[in-house]
């Protein structure tokens, strides 16, 4: 069922770990990713975040987005066994990963579309989220309309379509929430053509 009245596609599967395997995913990739603070350029200053991210894609292939590059790390047994999971449910391909880690509640992102020169036109992204559930929200462009849905510990979010086109999404601060949250976003680069994103 489609989550957006129009100009989208996005699919909420649910849950798609048990409690027990989140939470083992969620403890191993805290432990074992190489997370660094997120660098971003906002109105023309550079701010480190407390958000920290970890970037992994096929053929070590970089990823640029809000003024900052990160370089791919090689991927992990357990992040190809994520990833199988997240395509086989969902249909879609994907040959890279940014992962985002939110220690808490307060830690957040505000409005934005993942709609990257460097990212396949249309492609899904698998969204998979693991540890604290968290509110997610979408706001379409023109009309501003809002739709949110909450993101469970092991659930799949899909958005696929036209989405990042026509909506923008956020994750929202909450201070109800205490515990981290780890999410992985598997993603589609354009074909590889020797360029450098």
């Amino acid at each position: 069922m489609n989550l957006l009245p129009c100009d989208g596609e996005v699919t909420y599967h649910g849950t798609v770990f048990t409690p027990e395997e989140s939470t083992r995913h969620l403890t191993q990739l805290i432990a074992d990713i190489p997370w660094e603070h997120d660098e971003i350029v906002m109105f023309g200053k550079r701010i480190v975040t407390k958000r920290m991210v970890a970037w992994y894609a096929d053929g070590g292939r970089s990823y640029a987005y809000s003024g900052t590059k990160k370089l791919a790390h090689p991927w992990t047994e357990q992040l190809l066994s994520l990833k199988a999971t997240a395509e086989n449910l969902s249909g879609a391909t994907c040959n890279c990963c940014l992962l985002n880690f939110y220690h808490d509640g307060g830690e957040g992102m505000g409005w934005h579309s993942d709609d990257e020169r460097s990212l396949a036109a249309n492609a899904s992204i698998l969204s998979l989220s693991l540890g604290a559930e968290r509110k997610f929200s979408f706001r379409h462009k023109f009309t501003k309309q809002t739709i949110s849905v909450l993101l469970g510990n092991g659930s799949l979010l899909v958005m696929g379509g036209e989405t990042q086109k026509y909506w923008h999404h956020q994750l929202p601060k909450s201070a109800k929430v205490s515990s981290p949250r780890v999410n992985l976003t598997f993603r589609s680069l354009q074909a590889w053509s020797g360029t450098v994103f």
